[in-house]
């Protein structure tokens, strides 16, 4: 692929300090590759945040402030951990980045949150890739990762996807590895390619209408550990599950070995519940013969994922939505699609997230091939209809 010899303005991104020539270097390559992404839909007053990033350690750094510090820099460890600190306490981001073998390196992302630790290919147009990143609105973490991605000779996207997605990161193979997980112990058993129509439901007697209407894919979510009937729901659920006739692939969210222990298809865990798992309980999971889902929010979340070798991964939330409170900003469609073509080469892709039968067709629409609702179908005043007007959309697309 070849690169365009305009360069986009970057809306969001101010390179420090003004004038030196590092920073208008940078800027030139930030602007290159921020136009081949096009067409992304990004202006000056979408509401993205704006960052500050310096080639160079400021005196000060606060909110809206980057530093990028390189591990030959932070020689003094102590006095360097003290600064990130002061820095990181008066809102600044800070990426470190150490070189290990010739062609590859390691970041460490300090936000005033968390720590994010990767590990890829140290390509030259690293920073100004993640500066374009930052500029298109991305989380900083999210950025890392799409910048680590990237790859000067474009052989992070694909030629067939140009038209629609520009030279956005597609191909999963030139993704960083997310460092500091449990080890994995082999890829989960598959589930349905195409898992399409997804309830969530609260409780054993929706799942039990699930089975009479003949839903594929269902998941009971009960959040109160100590709740009193737990056991006999899951169990009531894992019944239901067999009499549904054909392709059944019913999920327990969270409570993993109590749905092992009733024989459960498969777990849907979160980022969390996934990450505070130690390695023997990953690897009982894994033993357990059941498909594992798991939640994600973005790209850092999805390679997180990607460590364990899921069953599915769940993207979202696509739309706003009042079912849960998540830190992330909804993702919207044009998210979505790009997530599809990253992920769906490799595992079933559920979206989820305000999704009902108005924007079902839109979300189709990206590709995805299974769709989580709740309200959808708990609110609605006929469920029957609403389940199988839902259904015939994915039956339109299969």
């Amino acid at each position: 692929m070849t690169t365009p010899a305009r360069a986009a303005r970057l809306s969001h991104v101010q390179w420090l300090p003004a004038g030196a020539p590092a920073a208008t270097a940078w800027q030139q390559a930030a602007g290159a590759i921020r136009a081949r992404l096009a067409p992304w839909p990004a202006t000056a007053d979408d509401g993205a945040p704006s960052w500050r990033l310096h080639v160079e350690p400021p005196a000060h750094a606060g909110q809206g402030d980057v530093v990028r510090l390189s591990a030959a820099s932070t020689h003094e460890a102590g006095a360097a951990s003290l600064q990130i600190d002061a820095w990181r306490a008066a809102g600044a981001v800070v990426l470190v980045t150490r070189a290990t073998v010739p062609g590859h390196a390691e970041d460490a992302l300090y936000t005033p949150d968390a720590v994010y630790r990767i590990a890829g290919v140290d390509d030259p147009a690293f920073f100004p890739a993640f500066a374009a990143f930052l500029d298109c609105g991305f989380a900083p973490h999210d950025a890392l990762v799409l910048g680590r991605a990237w790859r000067s000779d474009g052989s992070h996207a694909r030629a067939e996807d140009a038209a629609a997605l520009g030279e956005w990161p597609t191909v999963l193979e030139t993704f960083p590895t997310v460092l500091g997980q449990a080890p994995s112990p082999g890829r989960f058993p598959a589930c349905p390619p195409r898992l399409g129509l997804y309830p969530v439901l609260p409780d054993a007697g929706w799942c039990e209408r699930m089975a009479d209407l003949q839903v594929g894919t269902v998941q009971l979510r009960i959040k109160d550990p100590a709740h009193p009937g737990l056991r006999e729901q899951i169990a009531r659920v894992v019944r239901a599950a067999e009499r549904v006739s054909r392709d059944g692939a019913w999920f327990i969210n969270d409570h993993w070995r109590e749905a092992a222990q009733a024989g459960a298809y498969g777990v849907h865990l979160g980022q969390e519940d996934m990450a505070a798992l130690s390695a023997d309980e990953v690897a009982a999971l894994h033993a357990s013969g059941m498909r594992l889902g798991i939640s994600t929010h973005g790209y850092y979340e999805i390679l997180a994922a990607h460590h364990f070798r899921p069953s599915y991964l769940a993207v979202g939330a696509v739309f706003p939505t009042t079912t849960k409170v998540i830190a992330t900003a909804p993702q919207g469609l044009a998210k979505l699609a790009r997530y599809v073509k990253l992920v769906a080469p490799h595992y079933p892709l559920v979206a989820i997230g305000g999704i009902d039968a108005g924007n079902l067709p839109r979300v189709l629409d990206t590709g995805v091939g299974s769709a989580a609702v709740v309200r959808a179908v708990t609110q609605a005043a006929d469920v029957a209809a609403a389940v199988q007007g839902m259904q015939r959309e994915f039956a339109m697309r299969a």
